[in-house]
């Protein structure tokens, strides 16, 4: 069997993580952009046609913006995407069919304009310990969590999904907090600290799958074996000899995968994708899943206005680790059962803006903070907090002056599991 090296992410060079075998090195053929099906019951030899396996060579992580033959942009305008200023993609002109194949089949999400931080050296550890709410002293290598940044006060900032490397950590946060994350970070490395804050955004892309078929695909890519292993679990591999890492889960939930490349290889991995069955979706109906879904969202759900207990992230915060910024807040709302509101999903039959009143009785007792018409006429659902006292699921409750909604409990905030 051919012994090959696995490589992390360094700051201008891959670093050697372990030996695994070459059945896991992927070397991806080009395949026309549009949608092809694919069917998943296609005899082995269809999908060997395809793939080829090669050991990885040490080469070099280029940080460099990529070629312009390498601009993934250009070719999803090309193939109708509608890029912002940003360099978001707004839409394929597709949004029903992406969302159908989140419930049916799967869909595949280009999140490259969300932040990634790099956080390296001896000390990376302890420090993102200290900084936010997860305990990272459990973890271990290839393993990963969701962390929250939050004020000394515990209102939230953003959540980030962190991903525990050899030699750094990398976290993937919001694109409207990924500044002042970085910024935070560095303000608090004090001068004995062996610690480096580097945005990597720039030099690297982000695509997420969700949907049902995410394993099939993961399996016709011969990434087999990161199918089953539990949220944040990830691992690296070669694409044409350029270093790429596949996690499990992909943002607004714990299925699917995420995959963080070099923009060199990112056009060859949309392809393959594309090739195997996934329907690419653009951020407005990414914005939709994500409140039908639940995720709390910065600037929405994620302000200084709400702690981090009120927007329900539980799985996202220790309660037994030693002092983090806000740490003695967050202890206090525990200890004297000072949680005063919850965020929930509310289901609505007609549209509500955010910033609406929520109401009980008369009086207001909560506000949405989110709005989505859903994916079918059915399924119109906000966002909110309310007051604990004042309702909960099935509950119902008036949005503004008339629109009555429903309490529900939605696929996110659902996962969260409270200290008994």
């Amino acid at each position: 069997m051919i012994r090959a090296m696995a490589y992390c992410y360094g700051a201008n060079v891959l670093f050697p993580c372990h030996s695994f075998s070459s059945s896991l090195i992927l070397h991806l053929f080009p395949t026309p952009l549009a949608y092809r099906p694919f069917s998943y019951d296609a005899p082995p030899a269809k999908i060997k046609r395809r793939f080829s396996f090669s050991p990885a060579a040490a080469l070099p992580f280029d940080l460099s913006p990529p070629p312009i033959d390498h601009d993934l942009l250009d070719t999803m305008t090309v193939a109708g995407a509608k890029v912002s200023e940003d360099g978001a993609i707004g839409t394929f002109d597709n949004d029903e069919e992406a969302l159908d194949a989140v419930e049916n089949a799967v869909a595949v999400v280009d999140l490259s304009h969300y932040g990634r931080i790099r956080v390296s050296g001896e000390d990376r550890v302890q420090f993102l310990h200290n900084q936010s709410t997860a305990n990272f002293e459990i973890l271990h290598e290839g393993q990963g969590c969701d962390t929250v940044f939050v004020t000394p006060t515990a209102r939230t900032i953003d959540i980030a999904h962190a991903w525990i490397m050899k030699t750094a950590i990398t976290l993937v946060v919001s694109p409207v907090t990924k500044e002042r994350i970085t910024g935070m970070l560095k303000k608090y490395i004090f001068f004995a600290d062996k610690v480096e804050i580097q945005d990597i955004t720039g030099q690297t892309s982000l695509f997420v799958l969700i949907g049902p078929r995410s394993n099939q695909i993961m399996e016709a890519l011969n990434l087999a074996d990161i199918v089953g292993q539990p949220y944040g679990s990830h691992k690296h591999y070669s694409v044409n000899g350029m270093p790429i890492t596949v996690g499990v889960g992909n943002i607004i939930s714990e299925d699917g995968y995420s995959l963080l490349m070099s923009p060199a290889a990112a056009e060859s991995v949309w392809k393959a994708l594309l090739g195997h069955g996934a329907i690419p979706m653009g951020s407005n109906a990414w914005e939709i899943l994500r409140i039908l879904q639940g995720r709390p969202a910065p600037g929405k759900e994620l302000t200084d206005e709400f702690n981090v207990l009120e927007a329900n992230l539980w799985n996202a915060v220790s309660l037994n680790k030693g002092c983090y910024k806000g740490q003695e807040t967050i202890s206090r709302l525990v200890t004297y059962d000072g949680i005063k509101q919850r965020l929930w999903g509310i289901r609505v039959p007609s549209p509500v803006e955010p910033g609406s009143t929520i109401s009980v009785d008369g009086k207001k007792v909560g506000k949405v903070t989110s709005f989505t018409k859903g994916i079918r006429a059915s399924q119109p659902l906000g966002l909110g907090y309310i007051k604990r006292k004042a309702a909960s699921e099935g509950d119902t409750v008036i949005i503004g002056d008339d629109v009555v909604g429903t309490v529900v409990e939605v696929p996110f905030l659902a996962r969260q599991i409270p200290p008994s």
